[in-house]
């Protein structure tokens, strides 16, 4: 029954009365609830979780809604906290036949999980906080969720809610945006979540691409870990997308400037460099000059005499000094001699001994020349 302030003259347990506080005591409330004596509301009955005093929660003249939960002729026990329940119960089954996401503040951190206050008492356990594995909760204290509930049980006073289920649906909203809206060719900014032995897995913003290792970078690759670390932000160009099996495949190497980009202010005709053969043709040697840029010795510039193949002056791997001949940017052409190296010591060595004879025969002429002028 409900009361209107008037008089009463019987009250029972069970009944849903409203009455006016008149003292605040550390651990109980007086109530003028229109009976020959004023009800008590105990410390424990005024709130679902733990409170220290009273007057935390309630001040005098304040009206409160209460259940009648023990009736003496000279005391009446009185619960806010029933009151609460009750309604929460209902509300919390609506949400939860619903699906409703709803907010609320973590009010306590216990072994296990988060306890918040939802007109009951709600425990979210700790494998439903995140989709990840939290070792810490002591920031959560006072913080504020997005949950739903995910069990309910009146009989066992069971309220247990998940915030993870909120982060995995809105994870899948966000990728079926995603998968909807992204394009073959389109560029796109993504963390590296995790490395394999064939490549890289990149997060988009809620679904994961691939980039395989052959894709990381123009050069050949051998590892992942070589090129990428987990964490790392990085661009990358949509290949192809299965909208049903959400596949994506992504490059890196589309969008990073490829060796030979530029290769003219690094590498001019007449340079001496250091390559490596990396491969033996009939028509000559491929070097390896820098990542992925290759130049190629003539077969006609491998020895300054005459050799059938290259095999017979050159090993795959060999270090070798070249000399730059011409550099094509855009044909990606660089030619290349040895021979020219040859020639050109050989031309320094003629020289430097045409010199050093030079000065032989001015040496003798003066020697001769002060002989010759004691006799005269």
């Amino acid at each position: 029954m409900d009361n209107t302030n008037n008089e009463m003259t019987s009250i029972e347990v069970g009944d849903i009365i409203t009455g006016t506080v008149v003292k605040v005591e550390e651990k109980q409330v007086f109530v003028d609830i229109g009976y020959k004596v004023e009800g008590i509301v105990p410390i424990s009955e005024l709130a679902n979780l733990h409170v220290e005093q009273a007057s935390d929660v309630v001040k005098e003249e304040e009206e409160m809604t209460l259940k009648v939960t023990k009736v003496e002729d000279d005391e009446v026990i009185l619960s806010k906290k029933a009151v609460d329940a009750d309604k929460a119960w209902e509300d919390l089954q609506e949400k939860y036949d619903q699906g409703t996401v709803f907010e609320t503040e973590i009010k306590e951190i216990v072994k296990g999980g988060l306890v918040v206050d939802v007109g009951l008492r709600g425990f979210i356990p700790a494998s439903l906080v995140e989709t990840y594995f939290v070792e810490d909760f002591s920031d959560y204290k006072d913080k504020v969720l997005k949950v739903k509930v995910v069990d309910l049980n009146k009989e066992q006073n069971r309220v247990i809610l998940s915030h993870r289920a909120v982060v995995e649906e809105e994870n899948d909203q966000r990728k079926q945006e995603l998968l909807e809206t992204i394009e073959e060719g389109q560029v796109l900014e993504g963390v590296v979540q995790r490395l394999t032995n064939f490549g890289a897995f990149v997060d988009l913003g809620g679904v994961d691409g691939l980039v395989h290792i052959s894709q990381l970078a123009h050069e050949h690759v051998d590892k992942a870990s070589d090129v990428v670390s987990e964490g790392d932000t990085i661009e990358v160009e949509v290949l192809s997308i299965d909208r049903d099996s959400e596949r994506i495949s992504l490059s890196r190497k589309k969008v990073i400037p490829g060796p030979w980009e530029n290769i003219s202010e690094k590498i001019s005709p007449g340079d001496i460099l250091d390559g490596v053969v990396k491969r033996l043709v009939n028509f000559g040697a491929f070097v390896e000059l820098l990542p992925g840029v290759e130049g190629l010795v003539h077969v006609s510039q491998i020895a300054n005499r005459h050799i059938g193949t290259p095999e017979e002056v050159l090993e795959v791997n060999e270090t070798v000094k070249v000399k730059v001949l011409s550099v094509d940017e855009d044909e990606e052409r660089i030619s290349l001699s040895i021979k020219e190296i040859a020639d050109d010591e050989e031309a320094e060595e003629v020289k430097q001994y045409e010199k050093n004879e030079d000065q032989s025969s001015f040496q003798f002429g003066d020697i001769i020349g002060d002989k010759l002028n004691k006799y005269k």
